[in-house]
């Protein structure tokens, strides 16, 4: 398969599009946010004009209340890709969600473990007493590696890794290494999108956000807003919580675009960490009209060498 990375604003729809019309590909959604439904514009789902009738999966089927693991966009993922192949056709996984390309790619082991209600209850109770703070700063305690890579707002990965820790003794990073297959399960082309200047990614952050005004994002956002004691994923989303303030009537709409513009931007920096600690990525210049002719190029010769 082929995998198209890096971080938010990169173009890596628009390259896996086309790179599917050259290769009779078909593209696997490897963004946590866009598998929910009547969710497009926060999370940057492609319209239909932008597929180019090109077979996306793995987008737009849930609702926002259900929660989605890892291990669930795995087990999906490796189904498509099953299916892709057997029609003869090329699986392009394209997204920004480093721990699901990750576990994917590297064949990770998701074993089913029951959860102890009694011991998520509890730190639910804290989270709604104390906020995220605290928790966090156990689980950077307990797994400082795993820390730096969960975001400080992401409730659901905090609270399980701390579930884990407290039902196993086994910090996540642990479990993870403990869970990587022997032998990886696809043969990967690996190709992450980036800008050559920090200042150009930022410029296309900045632009995508006012696209996604103009689009009508304040209206999704709304809905969030509205339901976001049942939808739990989206209302910690970069997109949808910058607005909450102003529906609140706590904050100007330009303050609470700012901050959206500012989340953008540190959500990117922390994926290119991410990315850059994953081995066997190729690099290439987002926005150039050949990128997605090299990466054919690319494909064709590994196929030859097979």
């Amino acid at each position: 398969m082929i995998v198209i990375c890096g971080p938010t604003a990169t173009g890596k729809t628009s390259v896996s599009v086309e790179l599917a019309k050259m290769l009779s590909g078909e593209v696997i959604s490897a963004d946590s946010m866009q598998i929910y439904r009547g969710l497009r514009i926060g999370t940057a789902q492609p319209a239909q004009e932008e597929m180019q009738g090109v077979a996306h999966h793995l987008m737009d089927f849930l609702a926002p209340e259900t929660v989605f693991s890892v291990a669930d966009f795995v087990k999906l993922a490796a189904e498509k890709i099953e299916e892709i192949t057997a029609r003869g056709h090329v699986p392009i996984i394209a997204g920004g969600t480093g721990l699901y390309i990750a576990s994917l790619v590297n064949g990770i082991r998701f074993a089913e473990e029951k959860s102890d209600p009694a011991v998520r209850e509890r730190l639910q109770q804290r989270l709604n007493e104390q906020g995220i703070a605290p928790l966090y700063e156990r689980l950077i305690e307990i797994d400082p590696e795993y820390a730096r890579k969960v975001h400080p707002n992401n409730h659901g990965r905090i609270i399980r890794a701390l579930e884990i820790y407290e039902q196993t003794g086994q910090t996540m990073t642990e479990r993870l290494a403990a869970s990587q297959a022997q032998e990886k399960p696809y043969r990967t082309l690996m190709i992450g999108l980036n800008t050559p200047e920090r200042a150009q990614l930022y410029e296309r952050i900045d632009l995508r956000v006012d696209q996604m005004l103009e689009r009508g994002i304040l209206q999704e956002a709304r809905t969030v807003y509205e339901h976001r004691d049942q939808y739990h994923t989206a209302a910690q989303a970069i997109g949808y919580k910058e607005f909450f303030p102003y529906f609140a009537g706590e904050a100007s709409l330009a303050e609470c675009v700012q901050m959206l513009k500012q989340a953008s931007r540190n959500y990117a920096k922390r994926q290119l960490t991410w990315f850059r600690h994953m081995e066997g990525i190729t690099w290439l210049p987002a926005g150039q009209a050949d990128v997605p002719a090299q990466i054919a190029a690319m494909w064709r010769q590994r196929e030859q060498q097979k």
